[in-house]
């Protein structure tokens, strides 16, 4: 039986396999040792939630919480969901954003997120969802 829960300090090294595939492999020690700090820390504002099923992670997502302008309430930002390739096609990532959705129904005016225009899956996923915008994400690295 699949179960949503928050990352505890005792899923690290499940995790960190998790995150550096998200990573695609690429591992940036200290990125790794601070997100898994924020994740763990209450006043950071990051958070992290993990599917498990009979004590093996499948998957993960993590969520920023943060004010914005136009509401009141705080809005939440998932940074990352990332689902084990062995277990993709099984419903856990849809599960994971419905739990954080129904976790922050009455506590956020909001919840986004941004995803590879090429990856099917996830945008099928999310069109089942969301409400897709049509706004272009540009960045600049300071």
């Amino acid at each position: 039986m699949m179960k949503i829960r928050e990352i505890v300090a005792s899923d690290f090294a499940e995790w960190l396999v998790l995150w550096d595939e998200n990573n695609m492999g690429v591992r940036d020690i200290d990125v790794s040792a601070q997100t898994w700090a924020r994740l763990l820390d209450n006043d950071a504002q990051v958070y992290g939630l993990v599917a498990e099923d009979r004590g093996e992670i499948k998957g993960l997502v993590h969520y920023v919480v943060h004010p914005t302008t136009g509401h009141l309430k705080d809005v939440c930002y998932m940074q990352d969901l990332y689902v084990a390739p062995q277990f993709r096609e099984q419903g856990v990532a849809r599960a994971m954003v419905e739990y954080l959705a129904k976790y922050g129904r009455n506590k956020w005016a909001r919840m986004y997120w941004l995803a590879d225009a090429n990856n099917m899956a996830a945008q099928a996923l999310y069109k089942s969802l969301g409400k897709r915008l049509n706004f272009t994400l540009h960045m600049m690295a300071l």
